[in-house]
């Protein structure tokens, strides 16, 4: 029943609508609907048995070849390699399994949300029921600290303040008003006649008739956008199904064609089809699906350290390649901390350092002047016309219990050195009249030293009218109307920096029923909830390494404007409200959302309809959020980002990365990290692919000439697996060349494999075929023995693929730079280069891999003819750097 718009009606009308009255709903009648509407809970959508998803990861066209590499080295007797690839493939399989099993669990943590149960009128009384048998037509009892069942419709609503932030985004409690009826476009913040599943009451009290339950709630809306989100693949998976699908058909393709060669040539169909066994084993790089898992792992324990936590392993990459950040207000560019920044007292106007909770600032006059002493009276009045609390928690963080605008009061107080408990303790409370919406001010009535003193804070408009005087340092005087048009001039500019402001009085002497009218007018405070210290700089990193920032918050379109500006992201583009962008169709949004920098106001799906137009415009989209709201929208990103310490469950389900210290600056430092990682995956790709270039050429060139097979089965899977998988994961940790973050985003649409990278990759691979090729031939021509000629081959390739992990430490800079800064890289090298001499001297490995023993004259040979890679390498990298490639 959720499109009936129940925010457009009255009470009654709803009450109407909904058959119900305000004595509740019958045993009888509640039981009836229970069975027409279903439980009052979040449904799960189709979800894939854990069998599906398992299966699913074998639809993976690189790891049906590494199976099939598999079943023919068995088919070879080489059980040790076919073991070794099959673990590859189960470690690949299983990984994938648990990443989309988890993503599964985004719904489940929404649910959890729920209210467990409701105070509802039944049969004319109160009583206790699970929120789960909620229905239509209930009336639902709100106080202060209850969840909220359902989405309701509200009857009544004394002083009624409702925690929304999960849902909307707003940084305040929003203020509900029963008798107010609001235009239909009005959005889910707006509704200020409505309350909503999964929200809690702050303050106040009220009654409310229920409107919608389970999936027709705001939260089930937002249940049903998670179950519709497909989760798209990143660049790397996207580029390694390409690769997989070239090699497969390469493989095919080169091995029908050498066996029909050599069955033309009268070769036997067995010899043939055991060498065209080998090559297709040559063709498959086995090691690169453990090289990625394992690379993307290490990259995950780095970002960590710079509280940045994955979710989603192969997601690591594409954060080299992110173009956009989405990023949600509350929470993630602000401190979601109501702050005092300006207080405004005799005229004069004091900047109030310091952010967030911590007690820590200063206070000082604009105009370089002396702080008038009558802030000591405001900061008085402030802290005992208050109900919270400031504490620090058992994790030393400070924190406020309570309104978070009396907090900021509280906070501001600590600032200038105010005990707040002595201060409370001197004053003590005698009377007092809570904050309503309908007067718009709150009044405490203390006891000072045997007489009573009345404090009262809330709108300057309303306040003013009260107040006949004002406190400078030279005492008390009247409050003209001169004088209460400026106060009102500097409230109103105060409001126009998207703070929120605040008016303090007093009248000493007066009891609770005399505190309405002759007031002495203290000052006024405008508090914002702030941007972090650390978000500016962040932006202007992110702006500084190509990326756009973009703002998308539920909060007013003021305050939205507000803090864009502050943090540089509202330079050339525009603001933009969720009701301007629900009147637009897709096409045009598409269209416009390159030029808009802040989305103000919008609802859960906006945000989805948002990103979905940046991906369609060739963006990679990272999306920041923490609340419920953000969850549909941080799911359908290339990368959601949900915040560790404020982020709801939901949020962090539906995320691909969490920043452990909810720091939007963390978000840079992971993209830095992501760039080193995506510049270290194209290094191993790469090397692993111009290595499998060399073993095919040199395979394919030897049966094309007639030769004898130059390798065995063995030494090819041993390359392969060994020889090209240490170093590729040494490329891994390779340290991330300087400047950067100096760089334009990688381009997603031209993917891993650039002109460079391939110019390197074929001139690496061609190079390797034709030193082997020519080795192979002139050993075997120069006297020596087959096995000894294989051999010599055998570690020529070994040797030209070592220098070759060197040269492609980078595109462009010589071999010469920095030569050995990855240690990893050198461990690795010199363990193979040990692990090679045992293969060519151990009577025991030489019968397995069939090795010869080598003489100084071949070593000499041997190592000459590896050589020759690096300046071919260097001529090529020179050609880059000339943009000739």
């Amino acid at each position: 029943m959720m499109d009936a718009q129940w925010h457009t009606l009255s009470p009654d009308e709803t009450l109407e609508r909904l058959s119900a009255s305000p004595e509740g709903l019958s045993a009888a009648e509640a039981s009836r609907r229970l069975g027409t509407y279903g439980p009052n809970v979040l449904q799960p959508g189709k979800a894939a048995s854990p069998w599906k998803l398992l299966f699913d990861q074998f639809r993976n066209v690189l790891i049906l070849t590494l199976l099939l590499a598999t079943v023919l080295s068995v088919f070879l007797g080489h059980g040790i390699e076919a073991a070794a690839i099959a673990v590859i493939v189960l470690f690949a399989v299983l990984l994938g399994f648990i990443q989309e099993y988890r993503a599964e669990k985004a719904i489940d943590a929404l649910r959890s949300m729920a209210a467990p149960q409701a105070r509802v009128m039944r049969d004319g009384r109160e009583q206790l029921v699970a929120a789960s048998d909620v229905v239509p037509g209930d009336i639902v009892l709100l106080a202060a600290g209850d969840r909220i069942p359902a989405d309701a419709r509200l009857l009544t609503a004394v002083n009624l303040q409702v925690e929304e932030a999960p849902l909307t985004g707003e940084s305040l409690p929003s203020e509900k008003d029963a008798a107010v009826r609001l235009p239909a476009h009005a959005g889910p913040g707006d509704r200020r006649n409505m309350v909503f599943a999964g929200t809690t009451v702050s303050y106040g009290r009220g009654s409310a008739v229920v409107a919608s339950t389970g999936m027709q709630t705001e939260f089930g809306r937002i249940a049903t956008l998670l179950q519709q989100v497909e989760t798209e693949k990143t660049p790397l998976q996207k580029n390694l199904d390409k690769v997989g699908a070239a090699l497969a058909r390469a493989a095919l393709v080169i091995v029908l064609v050498i066996v029909a060669l050599g069955l033309f040539r009268g070769q036997s169909f067995i010899e043939m089809l055991i060498f065209g066994i080998a090559l297709a084993v040559a063709v498959v790089p086995e090691a690169l699906p453990a090289v990625v898992t394992i690379s993307l792992a290490l990259g995950v324990q780095r970002m960590v350290r710079r509280n940045a936590l994955m979710r989603r392993l192969p997601v690591v990459e594409t954060l080299g390649s992110t173009t956009v950040i989405c990023s949600d207000k509350t929470g993630t560019l602000t401190r979601d901390e109501m702050t005092i920044r300006v207080i405004h007292i005799s005229g004069i106007t004091i900047d109030v350092s310091g952010s967030g909770y911590i007690p820590e600032g200063s206070f000082t006059a604009q105009g370089g002047g002396p702080v008038p002493g009558t802030l000591q009276r405001l900061l008085t009045a402030g802290v005992l016309c208050n109900d919270s609390r400031l504490r620090k928690n058992p994790e030393g963080h400070w924190e406020i219990t309570g309104d978070p605008t009396e907090g900021a009061l509280l906070v501001a107080a600590a600032k200038a050195g105010f005990d707040i408990a002595e201060v409370k303790n001197r004053f003590p409370r005698i009377e007092e009249l809570p904050f309503s919406s309908e007067t718009k001010r709150m009044v405490t009535v203390h006891d000072d030293q045997g007489e009573p003193n009345a404090f009262v804070k809330g709108a300057p408009e309303v306040l003013l009218d009260d107040c006949t005087g004002y406190l400078d340092g030279d005492g008390l005087h009247p409050l003209d109307t001169v004088r209460r048009a400026q106060v009102l001039a500097e409230a109103e500019a105060m409001g126009r920096r998207a703070l929120r402001v605040l008016a303090l009085a007093e009248k000493p002497g007066a009891r609770l029923q005399e505190a309405s009218g002759n007031l002495v007018f203290l000052g006024l405070a405008g508090m914002i909830d702030p941007p972090r210290p650390e978000a500016a700089g962040a932006v202007q990193h992110s702006i500084e390494a190509g990326i756009r920032p973009v703002m998308i918050t539920g909060d007013h379109p003021v305050t939205a404007e507000a803090i864009a500006r502050e943090l540089g992201i509202l330079r050339d583009g525009r603001v933009m409200t969720g009701a301007v962008l629900q009147e637009m169709d897709n096409d045009e949004l598409r269209r416009s959302v390159g030029g808009i920098s802040v989305f103000a106001r919008v609802a859960p799906e906006h945000k989805l309809r948002i990103v979905e137009a940046l991906q369609k415009n060739g963006e990679i989209v990272a999306m920041t959020g923490d609340g419920v709201n953000d969850a549909p929208a941080l799911k359908k990103a290339d990368i959601g980002i949900s915040m560790g310490i404020t982020g709801t469950d939901v949020s962090k389900e539906a995320s691909a990365m969490m920043l452990t210290d909810d720091n939007f600056a963390s978000i840079v430092a992971a993209i830095e990290e992501g760039r080193g990682i995506y510049d270290n995956i194209k290094k191993y790709l790469t090397y692993l692919l111009s290595s499998n270039i060399g073993e095919l050429g040199l395979m394919a060139g030897a049966s094309l000439f007639g030769l004898p097979l130059p390798l065995t089965a063995v030494q090819i899977l041993y390359v392969n697996l060994a020889t090209d998988g240490l170093p590729a994961l040494a490329l891994a940790v390779d340290p991330p060349e300087k400047g950067i973050m100096q760089r334009r985003p990688n381009d997603p649409r031209q993917g891993i494999f650039t002109r460079p990278v391939l110019a390197l990759m074929l001139a690496g691979g061609i190079w390797s075929t034709v030193v082997n090729m020519s080795l192979f031939h002139w050993a075997l021509h120069s006297g020596r023995s087959l096995q000894e000629a294989m051999t010599m081959t055998f570690v020529s390739l070994v040797l030209i693929q070592f220098f070759k992990a060197y040269n492609f430490r980078s595109e462009t800079k010589p071999i010469y730079h920095s030569p050995f800064a990855n240690r990893w890289l050198n461990v690795a090298i010199l363990w193979e280069l040990v692990l090679l001499a045992c293969i060519i001297t151990v009577p025991f490995l030489e019968r397995v891999f069939s090795t010869f023993f080598l003489t100084p004259e071949d070593w000499l040979v041997v190592l000459l003819a590896s050589l020759t890679v690096i300046p071919a390498i260097e001529l090529v990298k020179l050609l880059i750097r000339k943009k000739v490639l």
